[in-house]
């Protein structure tokens, strides 16, 4: 799991580096950098499930620094990196991107207790590699080859590095454990204008922007009725009337369901296309608190099994639309999913859930109005 999140020189942040835990909310004024923050988070993970420099970074130029002036070669860029903790201990990623006249990688390193164990650096602004070199040990020491600069080099080790020494084995390990971690992070910004029209059946997997959501609730009742029946619980909290559960149902025509609250005995359903934008996005942020990587659309870690892997939510603008209610229950539901060890929350919320959040044991909150 990603236990720091550093930035030093990206956006407003100035050497900066945040503590993450179970539960991590970002909290200041606008413009303080806390949307900053989880769009380094979420570009860190793009890069580590494979992404592009360009995928990662669609708009370059917003992350550099205010009045950062550009070197002889007009070059300006900046720098992000975080601490991944596991079995093998502490290992710490840190890359410097230029963003400008080009976007490419300026050197990366991958160190664990003071040791690097694998760095690239931009030799020939003429050519689109980096040189790289990684620990070999042995009577060789350190092994050197040209890589693509538009990609985490660290996660192109597994195919570059043999594992035949124990120098080698000490690098694919420590490059392992970022890159699970880096895999495992699922980005939600639930779109309630998305989610009130009729969806296709497919893989009931989450999707984003969750407007799937009513194929997600099809496969949530039949699969897991244990979260199916804790996310109705959650739904008499965050939704106005009596909520007595949740219904799928197949829309007309077929081939597409609808979801809808089921208000109880002698009374009509509520179907989610007449709730309000605040009470969508509850409940789609609920349904990802209580769920894993196997109803989300993400690619996790195969290599490892799902017990020894944490997913980490990503949510900017958690409350979002939220009334106290509603974001109360959904730090509640934080807390319960969190506790497990299984799933991790990095959150941006206003100042009206970061005051409650500082009252609750197992919640960080950092304040960035400094």
């Amino acid at each position: 799991m990603i236990t720091e999140l550093r930035l030093s020189a990206f956006g407003r942040h100035r050497g900066a580096a945040f503590p993450i835990g179970p539960v991590t909310l970002f909290a200041g004024p606008s413009g303080s950098g806390k949307s900053q923050v989880l769009a380094a988070y979420e570009a860190l993970a793009g890069l580590g499930a494979g992404a592009t420099l360009e995928e990662a970074f669609p708009d370059p130029a917003a992350r550099i620094p205010e009045r950062a002036v550009p070197d002889a070669q007009r070059r300006r860029g900046f720098r992000l990196g975080c601490t991944v903790d596991g079995p093998a201990g502490p290992v710490r990623l840190d890359l410097a991107v230029q963003a400008e006249p080009t976007l490419r990688i300026a050197g990366e390193r991958l160190s664990q207790d003071g040791q690097v164990l694998f760095a690239t650096a931009l030799r020939d602004p003429g050519r689109r590699s980096v040189q790289a070199s990684w620990l070999t040990g042995g009577a060789v020491g350190v092994t050197r080859a040209p890589l693509p600069d538009d990609r985490l080099g660290t996660a192109l080790l597994p195919l570059r590095v043999a594992g035949s020494t124990a120098g080698q084995r000490k690098v694919l390990t420590a490059a392992e454990q970022v890159i699970v971690a880096l895999r495992s992070v699922f980005a939600c910004d639930p779109r309630p204008d998305l989610m009130r029209a009729p969806v296709p059946q497919g893989e009931g997997r989450l999707l984003g922007d969750c407007a799937n959501l009513a194929d997600v609730l099809r496969r949530t009742r039949h699969e897991c009725g244990t979260r199916h029946a804790l996310l109705a619980e959650a739904a008499r909290t965050g939704c106005a009337g009596p909520v007595a559960g949740l219904d799928v149902r197949a829309a007309e025509g077929g081939g597409a369901v609808t979801a809808a609250l089921d208000r109880g005995p002698g009374r009509p359903a509520t179907e989610l296309a007449r709730l309000g934008a605040g009470e969508l996005r509850f409940l789609a942020l609920a349904l990802v608190l209580l769920t894993g990587p196997g109803v989300l659309d993400m690619d996790p870690a195969a290599e490892l099994l799902s017990a020894q892997q944490a997913l980490t939510v990503l949510a900017d603008g958690l409350d979002r639309g939220l009334d106290g209610g509603q974001g109360g229950e959904l730090l509640r539901l934080a807390l319960l999913s969190c506790g497990r060890g299984h799933v991790r929350l990095v959150a941006a919320v206003g100042e009206g859930t970061a005051a409650a959040a500082r009252r609750l044991e197992g919640v960080s909150v950092v304040d960035l109005s400094s």
